[in-house]
């Protein structure tokens, strides 16, 4: 069935469905003008792809070029496989490793080629092989004989390529013979013909410069992304509405509105999901973790959850963010998202802490809540004296009273005692720089970030909620995502500063999912899980999944009943999503170095105050605060642990990611 706002071709050309009729279709032309619509049969089009198309122009459905290898792979794949035909979406997932519309129009651009593919979008099958290898054979020859490919490898040896279409027209501009060196470089194809004719490496890095050397890419352009195969494509799946009860309709909403509910974070951050409450009780304290809550109408298996499975986190660049779950998500989930609405809906972990710090307690329930959202600075200027009270609220842009900071302090010495209480069970507290990348008109801009009592409040309460969680979830046998860590190596003298938080790092172990409950070693915690980013990482959403499903009852390890999952499935899903989020942190982390390789590209010759961390061979390891950047260097003269000295900046490859420092004499 054809609906709106699906990609269509017509007579060969791409359209999008603005209308359906009793007995028209209504479609525009990419590239129309004013927007032109034309009444069509429905038997005058194919749909290639159901949409819906987010961006429709004449730019965006050009014929596009896929690297001649993956084409080939495909076609090869297929002849071998002799199985029945493929529809447009499985070729483009074998050819471009997606299917968008996009990729949907490229692929029927490759059909209607008839080099290597025939037959129909529904139905798709291999050209046979000798009628293949005649084709490229021609192909080749046309293209010996016109001479273009040897002028054009002349041109790139001189780094002098023809950019400019307008000037030089379409078919001059070489961009078309770099294709093949852009999948290179952005991790979508291993081999690079370009590359091998001009006796380069066949490598990202390799492919990266000379890209930047004949000027089709720029310093600023981020290939990590890709290379870790992460979609910066929105999040399609959208989210219902929340609605007051459960989908069963039999968890009705706790009013907590009479708490005051903090919900702290960065002032870049703009999803917000976690807030914090605290009452006074007989021998200890009541805290509430209040945490956004998708899980109330995301199905265990519905598309938002697959889509959130497979993206596994959010990707936060210092270009953008590229969200788990689609961005209309937020105004229905983030805590205090829209300041003009002052409630909003809540999955609340309330748990009961005695004097020792230790949860005796803990219940799970849906809250409505009213959020007071505040920065860590506004945090911490509320806590600090009455006298100073007044400002912050002024700052934090409330009518803000005394009590919040009297509320604030609570937390906060609440969060202390976390802190005592997990050091005294083998905790380990590691302290190294941090940055904040932002980019403006295209620049990097680094800031160091500034260490906030209430970010270390915020973590330590964060932390017991996971530990709330985990418990909650054992006693009650439920399978579910724990995380535990096994113990590390320590090593003999524990050094004090930069250097003695550097040899902690390196013994902590990776953590390990499991759907058995074990020791956080690094945490000091006999049980631990994740629980207050649903809106963020796929395990903590999965995890409300599983709450929820045992608060609302059901058929045991019954998807279809609503019931929990088994701890089979539980495994599966935990699994592929923390696959999924490896890749986002691994290209978060890449993408964060590049920016501070573009960051210093011009600084050439400045000088950089370093710390020296530790002695490997002949060169020391060291670490420049301001840029959260470690660099190996040899240096002359004697130094010891933690001490300081100032680094030049003597070279920068943004390709490998590098910056060259001497030492200053």
């Amino acid at each position: 069935m054809i609906q709106e706002h699906a990609l269509a071709v017509y007579k060969n050309k791409p359209a999008l469905v603005q209308e359906i009729t009793a007995d028209k279709i209504v479609i525009t032309l990419a590239g129309n003008a004013a927007g032109e619509k034309i009444k069509v049969r429905e038997k005058d089009i194919e749909i290639i792809h159901p949409g819906p198309v987010q961006t429709f122009g004449s730019k965006h459905f050009q014929t596009i070029e896929v690297p001649d290898g993956a084409v080939r792979e495909a076609w090869e794949l297929l002849l071998a496989d002799d199985t029945s035909a493929v529809s447009i979406k499985e070729l483009a997932e074998l050819v471009c490793g997606e299917f968008n519309p996009s990729s949907a129009w490229a692929v029927f651009c490759l059909l209607t080629d008839g080099l290597y593919f025939t037959g129909t979008v529904n139905a798709i099958r291999p050209c046979p092989q000798d009628q293949v290898e005649a084709g490229e054979k021609k192909r080749e020859e046309k293209q010996r004989s016109s001479g273009e490919r040897e002028l054009f490898l002349e041109r790139l040896r001189n780094r002098s390529l023809l950019l400019d279409p307008e000037k030089t027209g379409e078919s001059s501009d070489d961009r078309r013979f770099m294709q093949d060196v852009e999948a290179l470089a952005l991790g979508k194809s291993a081999k690079s013909r370009t590359m091998k004719d001009m006796g380069l490496g066949e490598t990202p890095e390799e492919a990266h410069t000379l890209l930047l050397e004949c000027g089709i890419w720029t310093k600023e352009f981020n290939p990590h992304p890709s290379r870790f195969g992460i979609s910066l494509l929105p999040a399609q799946q959208l989210t219902t509405k929340i609605p007051s009860t459960d989908i069963s309709g039999q968890m009705v909403r706790q009013d907590l509105t009479h708490l005051t509910a903090f919900a702290i974070d960065s002032p870049w951050s703009h999803d917000p999901d976690d807030a914090i409450s605290i009452e006074h009780a007989d021998n200890g304290c009541i805290l509430y973790v209040h945490i956004a809550d998708p899980a109330a109408s995301i199905g265990a298996d519905s598309p938002a959850e697959r889509e959130a499975r497979d993206r596994g986190a959010t990707l936060y660049l210092p270009e953008g963010s590229y969200r788990m779950l689609a961005d209309e998500s937020l105004p229905l989930f983030a805590l205090g998202y829209d300041s003009g609405k002052a409630l909003s809906p809540a999955l609340t972990f309330k748990m009961s802490i005695n004097t020792n710090g230790e949860i005796g307690e803990t219940e799970i329930f849906p809250s409505t809540v009213s959020i007071i959202r505040l920065t860590y600075k506004e945090a911490d200027r509320l806590m600090a004296d009455m006298s100073t009270a007044a400002d912050a609220g002024a700052a934090a842009g409330e009518n803000v009273s005394a009590r919040f900071g009297d509320s604030l302090r609570a937390i906060y010495s609440l969060a202390e005692n976390n802190l005592i209480r997990r050091t005294a069970s083998g905790a380990i507290t590691i302290d190294m720089p941090e940055i904040h990348i932002s980019i403006d008109n295209g620049q990097p801009v680094i800031e160091p970030m500034i260490q906030y009592r209430s970010a270390d409040m915020v973590r330590e309460c964060m932390l017991l909620a996971g530990e709330g969680a985990g418990n909650w979830a054992m006693q009650r046998n439920l399978p579910f995502p724990y995380i535990e860590q096994e113990t590390g190596e320590m090593p003999d003298v524990i050094l004090s500063g930069l250097a003695g938080a550097y040899r902690l790092r390196r013994c902590m172990r990776p953590r390990i999912l499991s759907v058995k409950p074990g020791r956080h070693w690094g945490l000091g915690l006999t049980v631990y899980t994740q629980v207050t980013s649903p809106l963020r990482r796929y395990t903590d959403l999965l995890a409300h999944l599983q709450i929820r499903a045992f608060l609302r009852g059901g058929s045991p390890e019954n998807i279809q009943s609503g019931g929990p999952l088994s701890a089979e499935e539980i495994s599966v899903r935990m699994n592929a999503g923390e696959a999924a989020a490896l890749a986002v942190t691994r290209a978060e982390r890449a993408s964060r170095n590049h920016w501070t390789m573009v960051y210093l590209s011009d600084k050439k010759d400045s000088v950089w105050e370093a710390v020296a961390l530790e002695k490997k061979g002949s060169r020391w390891v060291m670490i420049i605060p301001a840029l959260a950047l470690e660099t190996q260097i040899s240096l002359r003269k004697d130094v010891t642990p933690n001490d300081t000295i100032g680094l030049i900046l003597k070279s920068v490859h943004i390709p490998r990611g590098e910056a060259v420092f001497t030492a200053e004499e």
